[in-house]
């Protein structure tokens, strides 16, 4: 499942059965309903994605830096860079989805699904940064 397919799918199960918080904010602080649970999942996978993508714009540069200053056939960091993070992406998508399965078609699916998200998100932030710094001395 892509990455839209997956943001549309939490979205649709936050809001089915749900009622919506009329004039207050979920409190992600303490979160104790289950609709503010899964609001603040999906919150804090959205947070790690906007780091992700940040991270991932200074990996790409640096990929594409370390391929410029090479000959032909000794280039190709930004193309496998590339690969990568799209295998990873398909890989984080559906481990993620099945374990939505724990409680599919329950309440608790979505922020089973986003914390999954998040975690594995998260994660990926930590090995496209240590791309970026270079292998350590």
């Amino acid at each position: 499942m892509g990455r839209r397919k997956i943001a549309l799918s939490l979205s649709a199960l936050l809001l089915m059965g749900c009622p919506v918080f009329a004039d207050s904010e979920p409190n992600c602080e303490n979160p104790v309903a289950q609709q503010e649970m899964n609001i603040c999942a999906n919150r804090d996978f959205e947070k790690a994605d906007a780091a992700l993508n940040a991270v991932w714009k200074l990996a790409r540069k640096s990929a594409e830096d370390e391929d410029e200053g090479l000959e032909g056939n000794l280039k190709g960091s930004a193309a496998a860079l590339l690969a990568a993070q799209r295998g990873w992406l398909a890989y984080r998508d559906g481990s993620c989805e099945l374990a939505g399965f724990e409680a599919r078609g329950g309440s608790m699916e979505p922020m089973l699904v986003a914390g999954c998200l998040a975690e594995m998100t998260r994660a990926r932030i930590k090995e496209l940064q240590d791309f970026v710094n270079g292998p350590e001395q």
